[in-house]
Formats: C-alpha cells, sequence, structure tokens
C-alpha cells in the first residue's frame, strides 16, 4: 500500500501547470494532497492537468490569477477556502525570465519580472500564512534560482528577484518558527527540456554530474519539504543543480 502522508492537505502551486509546477502538482498529489493549480492564463493546461490529478484520486482546482495584484490574490485564497476550507502547503513557484543588457533595461521590466517573483511570493505567502499560523500547521516552499548565485550576464531582474526570495524564507522561516509552519527555498539550476521562449539562454556549463537536470529532480525535494515528517527543516537554501554550483 502506497503511504500518503498528506492526506487530506491542500497544496498551491503557483505556475503550476509546466515544467517544474507540473511536476510539483503530480508529487505532492502521490502524496495523497488536493491540488490548487494556479496559472496566469493557461486555462485549457490547467485544466487538462486537473483532469489527471482526479484520475489519480485527488481533488483538484484551477485557478486564474496575477499574483502582482493584491486584490486578485486575495479573492483566489478566498476561493480556496470556499472549495477547500483550508490550505497546507505553498509552494512559490511562478515566475517570469527573460534577458536584457542592464543599461538597456526598462524600469517597467524590471518591476515586470520582479513582481511577479518578489512581490507575489510576498502577497501569497502573506495570505497562507495568515491561514496556517492559526491552525498551527503549514509548509511553504519558494523557488529561487542559480543565477542569483552565480551571476549571470544579463539578468539582473531576475537574479535579484531570486535572491530577494532567499531573504525572505530566512525573515518568515524566524517569524514564523513557533507556529508549526516551516519555510525553505528550492534552487533549481541547470533544469532541460523545453523552455518558455522568455527564459532566455539560461546558465552556461554543464552540472558536474554530467547532465541536465528534469523537472522531477526538483520536485522531488519539494515533495520532501512538503511532508509533515519534515518539521526539523526550516530557513534553509537547498540548491538542486547536479553540481552546477557548489555552495
Amino acid at each position: 500500500m502506497t503511504a500518503t502522508p498528506m492526506l487530506g492537505h491542500v497544496a498551491l502551486i503557483t505556475g503550476g501547470v509546466r515544467r517544474i509546477g507540473r511536476a510539483c502538482a503530480l508529487a505532492l498529489t502521490e502524496e495523497g494532497a488536493d491540488i490548487v493549480l494556479h496559472a496566469r492564463s493557461s486555462r485549457e493546461e490547467a485544466e487538462a492537468l486537473a483532469q489527471e490529478i482526479e484520475a489519480r484520486g485527488r481533488r483538484a482546482m484551477v485557478t486564474l490569477c496575477d499574483i502582482t495584484n493584491e486584490a486578485g490574490v486575495e479573492a483566489m485564497f478566498a476561493e480556496i477556502d470556499l472549495v477547500f476550507g483550508r490550505l497546507d502547503i505553498l509552494v512559490n513557484n511562478a515566475a517570469l525570465r527573460g534577458e536584457e543588457p542592464f543599461t538597456d533595461m526598462s524600469y517597467a521590466r524590471w518591476k515586470e519580472i520582479t513582481g511577479v517573483v518578489l512581490d507575489g511570493a510576498f502577497l501569497c505567502s502573506r495570505a497562507a500564512l495568515r491561514r496556517m499560523a492559526s491552525r498551527g500547521y503549514g509548509r511553504i516552499v519558494s523557488m529561487g534560482g542559480v543565477s542569483s548565485h552565480l551571476g549571470a550576464k544579463e539578468r539582473a531582474h531576475v537574479g535579484t528577484a531570486k535572491a530577494g526570495i532567499i531573504g525572505l524564507t530566512r525573515a518568515l522561516a524566524v517569524e514564523f518558527a513557533a507556529t508549526g509552519v516551516t519555510v525553505n527555498c528550492v534552487v533549481p539550476g541547470k533544469i532541460g527540456g523545453k523552455r518558455a521562449a522568455t527564459a532566455g539562454k539560461g546558465i552556461a556549463g554543464m552540472p558536474i554530474v554530467g547532465r541536465e537536470g528534469v523537472p522531477e529532480d526538483v520536485s522531488e525535494v519539494v515533495r520532501l519539504l512538503c511532508r509533515p515528517a519534515s518539521s526539523f527543516i526550516t530557513g534553509q537554501t537547498i540548491h538542486v543543480n547536479g553540481g552546477l554550483f557548489l555552495p
């Protein structure tokens, strides 16, 4: 019999439709969680994934939201309250990427990238923590970026936003440690497969393991951190990059 330690739990994955988000949704489904799939506009893909989750015996809900919009985020969480009545897990995965020379980078583009990555994580984490802390349990995992550790040309907006995720993770881990909520950061690096056109060229070089990663390499770590048994892991930044970056 397959263990389902998250049975009865509800997990929200922002940007939960493709690549790492999709892998996280399916991994947490295997653990027994019901899934809220967030997307900005990809309803058709989200509905298809929701059907796949339901075929595996779990409940799934699709929500479209601009996570840089405070009212929109509050409405999304109110919808989750209405449908499920609880939220146990938040995976802050939604992101925008791009590459522009710094001196040509517009302020609007800077705000667009940092808004989705950092402001979105702030708004979603705040809404989640208002629910989790009062119940005495929760798991928050946010996605960092290896470019904020290695440095990368033409990615100042991405690197800065992802570095901010680490600061947010540590601050929330300390502030909410006594409430039963853990907060951690997972930093993927050199994850292969089909990338969005806006993702750019990415980081050069091959990891020391001799291959690129796959989304499931990342989702396995997220799965671990979201388990009830992982209550002694908080405030951590965990790299999943095949040795591309060695802290």
